[in-house]
């Protein structure tokens, strides 16, 4: 009788019903941890709902991520890395179940985007107390959907470098910034918004109306062109880019835009929501109008988001 006197009964959101809930967790994954998936039954059991949590390993973490859509869950809680959560996100796509991505990965653009944290245990207990529906938009490229942002050209090579150095990986930073300056400046974009006239840059910044400053409404993503005049600029504008308000520098220009096509003489480096890729010579970014449903608190918190 005791041990059920101590037990904390948390109520719910009361903007979505929510009954069935499963949890994906990958204690493999960024700032997650082998004990989280207790962590995560801990915090479950607070709540009047039917929690499943699924610890994800490795080569089936395809399946398993098909088996828990398959499920019919409320809620798709994902504590994984960046790519996971992009992944769940675009298989469940508008007529999914709602999908909350929470921030284990490295950069975790979506969730800082959606709860405002790094603190994946806040987040939770926000989407669980305080969430509701929320259509978020994004784009597509070759065949990656995103959600935050895409950043095209050299200065995206900046961004392991930015990330190590965060994670007090000095060598690592040191030899992912050698890698950027002997990539910079060695090609620069040509580009097309809408179908309009080529034009050409350093780097093409795509970014979702969830967090664009720009846009009030998701007409589409905001292409800000970025045109730096030497190293130093680019790793300045690579090292603020999303995280504050680098559109009033006189080297960028943005528009919105539908329809992206972009051109280069080689691969082109790029960062897709914070995930390091290179991408053809040839690439066509679309906008997505309703990608997926998230539980977030809305209006989504302001702290950390860009």
């Amino acid at each position: 009788m005791a041990e059920a006197a101590d037990t904390v009964v948390r109520e719910l959101t009361p903007h979505v019903e929510i009954r069935r809930v499963v949890v994906l967790v990958n204690p493999a994954s960024g700032s997650v941890g082998p004990r989280a998936v207790g962590e995560v039954e801990a915090i479950m059991a607070e709540y009047p709902c039917e929690a499943e949590v699924i610890s994800l390993e490795g080569h089936r973490i395809d399946a398993q991520i098909e088996t828990a859509l398959a499920s019919g869950p409320d809620v798709l809680f994902v504590l994984a890395g960046d790519g996971t959560a992009r992944a769940v996100a675009s298989r469940a796509g508008p007529k999914g179940p709602l999908v909350a991505p929470l921030p284990g990965g490295t950069m975790n653009m979506l969730p800082k985007a959606l709860y405002g944290t790094a603190d994946w245990k806040l987040a939770l207990r926000k989407a669980l107390e305080e969430g509701a529906p929320q259509c978020v938009s994004g784009g597509t490229v070759q065949g990656e959907d995103f959600y935050c942002a895409a950043i095209l050209g050299s200065p995206a090579l900046w961004a392991p470098a930015r990330e190590a150095m965060r994670s007090g990986k000095l060598s690592l930073a040191w030899a992912y910034g050698r890698r950027a300056l002997r990539r910079a400046f060695t090609g620069r974009l040509r580009f097309s918004l809408d179908g309009a006239a080529k034009a050409k840059t350093e780097a093409l910044v795509l970014i979702s109306p969830m967090i664009s400053r720009a846009l009030d409404e998701p007409v589409g993503l905001e292409a800000a062109a970025m045109d730096p005049s030497d190293t130093g600029q680019a790793f300045r504008l690579a090292a603020t880019a999303l995280f504050s308000d680098w559109r009033q520098d006189p080297s960028v220009t943005t528009r919105p835009a539908r329809k992206i096509e972009v051109w280069a003489r080689s691969k082109i480096p790029a960062v897709i929501d914070g995930e390091p890729t290179l991408l053809p010579h040839e690439t066509k970014v679309t906008f997505i109008p309703k990608a997926f449903q998230a539980l977030a608190p809305h209006p989504p918190a302001a702290e950390d988001s860009v």
